[in-house]
């Protein structure tokens, strides 16, 4: 006998297959355009967090979602420089990057330390330092909801 548990966390749905916990996430993504630190604040306030990316595969469902709106060509991820290096505002580890042909700013300039991701047609996306003053489309990830469930 299957028991499902769902907390809800946001509007999205799980579907039924999960069999280990896990989250279900998707992007939102606001085409208003809005400096770094005014696109935070709204994300914290009407969804969850900027959005962090963990993989390539999540960097193509972003990029698949991103080609459905609008936006800037460059849109703000939840990336920052910060005491020496890059980290994700959510507290996410950095198992993965895809900084741009100039590769990852070591010691970016005193405003080009938010990262934005560039909306590309076929190829990969990639990161990019850019001037956090700078107004721009962004993604953010909605609240979650939390599926388990247990096998009798």
């Amino acid at each position: 006998m299957d028991f499902f548990f769902t907390f809800r966390l946001s509007q999205l749905k799980c579907t039924s297959d999960h069999i280990n916990p896990v989250f279900c996430y998707s992007t939102v993504v606001v085409e208003e355009e809005k400096t770094w630190e005014e696109a935070l604040e709204y994300c914290r306030e009407h969804h969850d967090d900027l959005a962090s990316v963990a993989s390539e595969t999540e960097m193509l469902l972003i990029q698949k979602e991103l080609n459905k709106y609008h936006t800037t060509k460059h849109v703000w991820i939840g990336l920052r420089f910060l005491s020496k290096d890059w980290i994700w505002v959510d507290g996410q580890e950095m198992d993965y990057e895809a900084w741009d042909e100039g590769g990852k700013p070591l010691c970016p300039q005193a405003k080009m330390k938010c990262a934005a991701l560039q909306k590309t047609g076929g190829r990969l996306s990639s990161w990019r330092a850019h001037d956090c003053e700078k107004r721009l489309s962004f993604i953010s990830r909605p609240r979650r909801y939390l599926k388990t469930s247990k096998r009798n």
